[in-house]
């Protein structure tokens, strides 16, 4: 079982202690959490682009083949990995600032479960649409942001009075972050991997036997 899974969904404010505990005894306890949690998203997003599909336009559904959606899930894995582990490092560099002293290691494990909701969110890939998207994303940006404001005292140690410009600061290089791992990856996958899509237009049943007919040359 992932540590701390269910008790950060329930009692945040318990997992938080629970969790620094755990981290002074053993900086890299959350490898567990971070490595097998990030599987979830790039699961659900091999199954939502190559099994389910999804749909731009009226009556027509897109697939990946086996490759493309391989190597896209492989991408999103490793950006999170790679994602967590750059927060990790300017979470530590920030908290000078606010006189908080954890180590790298701490910083990398605080990041892995603030973005815990975001990890679980990757179930929505299992339908790629765009309404779920927007959902799930927003839904799981509101649980992170909680997770955040309730754990940067209690795991940082800090005053409270620091937590709402920490926690802006969290965020702000976050979406940095973000965009500057996410674009580079679609562009690689785009430009050099040079995925596969699959498509398949479903015929418009109204579409009458007449119309057909007086768009083949001569009207026959």
């Amino acid at each position: 079982m992932i540590p701390h899974f269910f008790t950060l969904l329930t009692r945040p404010d318990k997992a938080w202690a629970e969790i620094r505990r755990d981290e002074e005894k053993n900086s890299s306890n959350y490898m567990v959490h971070l490595f097998l949690l990030a599987l979830l998203p790039a699961i659900c997003m091999f199954i939502g682009t190559h099994y389910t599909g999804w749909s731009l336009v009226e009556d027509e559904r897109i697939w990946l083949d086996t490759r493309s959606a391989l190597q896209l899930s492989g991408l999103i894995y490793a950006t999170i990995i790679l994602g967590t582990f750059i927060m990790g490092f300017f979470l530590r560099w920030m908290s000078r600032t606010f006189e908080a002293r954890p180590t790298y290691n701490q910083c990398v494990g605080f990041i892995a479960y603030i973005i815990t909701p975001f990890m679980i969110a990757g179930l929505g890939a299992l339908y790629p649409t765009r309404w779920v998207a927007i959902t799930v994303i927003v839904l799981a940006g509101v649980y992170a942001t909680y997770l955040l404001f309730v754990g940067l005292p209690t795991f940082m140690r800090i005053d409270n009075r620091q937590t709402f410009l920490y926690a802006a600061c969290t965020w702000g290089v976050g979406l940095l972050v973000l965009v500057n791992l996410k674009v580079p990856m679609i562009l690689l996958w785009v430009l050099a991997l040079d995925p596969t899509y699959e498509r398949n237009t479903v015929e418009n049943q109204g579409y009458s036997n007449e119309q057909r007919a007086q768009e083949e040359p001569g009207g026959l």
